[in-house]
C-alpha cells in the first residue's frame, strides 16, 4: 500500500547530475563582465532558486538592471552544454518504474519553462511526469507555492505527498507546504546541511533514493 499518491522532485543535482554545469557557468558568465567570481560552495548554495533570487543573493551589489545581461552569459555558457548532461544512473529507469507502479509524479525546479521542457525533451522523461512548477512561472523555493499549486492541480494533500530534493531550498519549501521532505546529499548542498531540516530521510547515491522509495514511499 502506497504511503504517498504524489511524489515531487527537483531537477537539477536530484534527477540530473547538472550542479558542476550550473556552476562552472555562473562562474564563466561573471568572468566575462568582470564581476567577482563567486567560489564553488556559494554557487553551489543558490541552485534551486529563481534566477532573479539566486542573483540577489549570490550578488549582492549587483544591479536588478544587469541581471539579464549575467543571465544572458549564463544561458550562452550553460545552453551549450546542457544537451549532454547525463541524468543520474537509474534515474530513468527509476521514473519509469515509479509511474508504472501508479503514483503521480510531477517536478517543481529552479528552472525556466523553456529549461525543463528542453530537459523533458533531451531525456525522454518529461512523458513520466503529470505535472510541473519552474521558477518563472511561480514562486522561487523555498516559498510553498509550486507544491501548493502542484497538490491543488493533482486533487491531493499534504499528508499523501512526498517533496524529494537536493538542497535546503526543497527540504523548506516541503515544510513551508506541510509536506514530508527526502533529501539527497549527492547533489549540490552538503549532507549535513540537509539533514539539520529533519527530512524522513537522507540519501547518499540515486541507487539510495530509488530503493527507499520503493521501500517507503
Amino acid at each position: 500500500m502506497k504511503r504517498f499518491d504524489l511524489l515531487v522532485f527537483d531537477w537539477d543535482g536530484t534527477l540530473m547530475d547538472s550542479a558542476g554545469t550550473i556552476v562552472t557557468s555562473l562562474q564563466a558568465a561573471c568572468t566575462d563582465l568582470g564581476l567577482p567570481v563567486p567560489s564553488d560552495a556559494a554557487a553551489r548554495h543558490i541552485i534551486g532558486l529563481g534566477l532573479n533570487e539566486a542573483l540577489a543573493e549570490l550578488l549582492p551589489g549587483l544591479a536588478p538592471s544587469d541581471y539579464d545581461r549575467l543571465v544572458e552569459r549564463y544561458r550562452h555558457h550553460f545552453l551549450s552544454q546542457d544537451h549532454e548532461i547525463p541524468l543520474f544512473e537509474g534515474a530513468f529507469e527509476a521514473i519509469q518504474d515509479l509511474s508504472g507502479m501508479g503514483f503521480m509524479l510531477a517536478v517543481a525546479t529552479g528552472k525556466s519553462r523553456r529549461g525543463l521542457d528542453r530537459a523533458f525533451s533531451y531525456t525522454n522523461l518529461g512523458r513520466f511526469f503529470h505535472a510541473s512548477r519552474c521558477a518563472d512561472e511561480s514562486f522561487s523555493k523555498p516559498h510553498p507555492a509550486m507544491l501548493l499549486e502542484l497538490m491543488d492541480e493533482m486533487g491531493t494533500s499534504p499528508d499523501k505527498t512526498l517533496m524529494i530534493g537536493d538542497t535546503t531550498h526543497d527540504l523548506q519549501m516541503a515544510i513551508n507546504a506541510r509536506v514530508q521532505g527526502v533529501g539527497v546529499a549527492y547533489g549540490a548542498h552538503p549532507k549535513e546541511n540537509l539533514l539539520a531540516l529533519s527530512p524522513m530521510a537522507c540519501l547518499d547515491h540515486f541507487s539510495e533514493l530509488d530503493q527507499w522509495l520503493r521501500m517507503h514511499a
